[in-house]
């Protein structure tokens, strides 16, 4: 683990005064962009040559241990957020998966983790943020207001974060483990509603929760309890990969960082399309390269030259269609999704992770408070048979996903139509807040940035 020393508030002061300068910068009537060269999004992103300067606004501010939370800036990755917090005892409610997601980014957006159960999503532990809008304001925005409100799954078409204060909680030296079999993921459900109403399992309370669909008739709960309690704990940063652990082991032990990226090293299980789990490779592949950053850039690059598709195409393999989703569903229909998805979409394995929103509804991602839901997330790619076209799988997955009464992120590709679209996210409600924090429309609208021209 590193330390990620406090910015302090000069320097974001000093970063802000920047970023506006770059704002300024920009010719009127002309879009405004970040300047941002990386994303974890998986939609096509233009580059751009002159763009909002965030190159400042990258760290955590202060840290108050006392009153448990923290001052960061927007584009600050988790990775440091929490190098600043673990050595306090402290971590952010919810931290996603994945150790380059940016504060901003998951509040704008959306993350999840296994603490969403109890903690729901990342924005609902934010206590006030400043924005730049799509004017050129910039606004300090707390629960109560309208802006607050509508931030979360804007994707940056109102504005951007500049700086968050959010909550910080309690976690431990290590996060024990036990890793539950289910043949038939309806017993997995079954828990995962136990669990959510009474907190425990087998008497025992539970912090963190998520499982794996390996196949239709094996998957894995996977409950986890902070502990200060000594003992080994095991390192899935080496040869040894964690998600394979889940089969192998009944229980584990991690320390709280290790457990915090546990999913970061191999991209969940997507580092196979790369070889890193071939022994071999592995060996090979140093360790500071194998990150989640590091693999979305080959994807990156895959996608703008297009080397494996030519290869796969001169091998007469058919083109493939990348399937990358994370959904929604609530619990009740989980199952009926997941019999679904089994049958039509030849792709495994699955995440789970339940989650329940804290108090409220957010406008812009219409969840249903105290409805509980679990998140299953997908990322591969299937093959585009005779007869069909791309994207005529994720159209399949947007229009069961809707009919379950669930929703889907929009941090990858989209096929609504416009109307389609506003109903599901919030139409009304965003046209209001555009027309109000960026009345001449310079930041790129949600619809056009999510779905584009298709």
């Amino acid at each position: 683990m590193g330390r990620s020393e406090p910015v302090g508030w000069a320097a974001h002061r000093r970063a802000v005064d920047t970023l506006r300068d770059s704002y300024a910068a920009i010719p009127p009537g002309d879009p405004v962009r970040l300047a941002k060269k990386t994303s974890n999004l998986f939609r096509p992103r233009a580059e751009i040559q002159r763009g909002l300067d965030v190159s400042g606004l990258g760290g955590v501010i202060e840290v108050d241990p006392a009153g448990r939370t923290a001052e960061v800036q927007g584009v600050c990755t988790y990775e440091d957020l929490v190098d600043a917090t673990l050595p306090h005892g402290l971590m952010p409610l919810v931290v996603p998966q994945l150790r380059t997601i940016t504060l901003g980014g998951a509040v704008t957006g959306l993350g999840i983790e296994a603490t969403s159960f109890r903690h729901g999503l990342p924005h609902e532990s934010v206590l006030e943020m400043d924005i730049l809008t799509g004017a050129g304001e910039l606004v300090t925005a707390r629960p109560g207001d309208d802006l607050f409100a509508i931030f979360p799954n804007s994707l940056g078409s109102l504005g951007y974060a500049t700086r968050l204060r959010i909550e910080l909680m309690p976690i431990a030296a290590a996060v024990a483990t036990v890793n539950l079999r289910f043949d038939d993921v309806e017993d997995l459900l079954a828990v995962v509603g136990k669990v959510m109403a009474e907190g425990t399992y087998d008497g025992k309370p539970v912090d963190t929760m998520d499982g794996v669909v390996f196949r239709p008739g094996e998957s894995y709960l996977v409950l986890g309890s902070f502990t200060d309690e000594p003992g080994p704990t095991s390192d899935y940063t080496g040869q040894d990969i964690y998600y394979q652990s889940l089969r192998a082991k009944a229980a584990d032990r991690l320390s709280a960082y290790d457990y915090l990226w546990r999913w970061d090293t191999d991209w969940f299980w997507c580092s196979a399309a790369f070889g890193a789990q071939v022994p071999a490779v592995r060996r090979l592949w140093p360790r500071r390269y194998r990150r989640s950053d590091v693999y979305h850039r080959i994807v990156r690059f895959e996608n703008r030259h297009g080397v494996a598709a030519r290869l796969e195409r001169w091998r007469g393999l058919p083109d493939r269609e990348r399937v990358v989703q994370d959904v929604e569903l609530p619990l009740e229909r989980t199952a009926d999704f997941l019999r679904w998805f089994a049958a039509e979409v030849p792709m495994a394995p699955i995440w789970l992770c339940p989650l329940r929103l804290r108090e409220r509804e957010w406008p812009l991602y219409p969840m249903h408070a105290g409805q509980a839901y679990v998140n299953v997330g997908f990322w591969g790619t299937v093959p585009v048979v005779p007869g069909a076209a791309d994207g005529d799988v994720n159209r399949a997955i947007e229009a069961k996903v809707s009919e379950l009464g669930g929703h889907k992120s929009l941090y990858s590709d989209a096929y609504y139509d416009r109307e389609t679209f506003e109903r599901l996210y919030g139409g009304p409600a965003y046209r209001a807040a555009k027309d109000r924090y960026d009345p001449d429309h310079r930041l790129t609208d949600l619809y056009d940035k999510v779905v584009g021209r298709r």
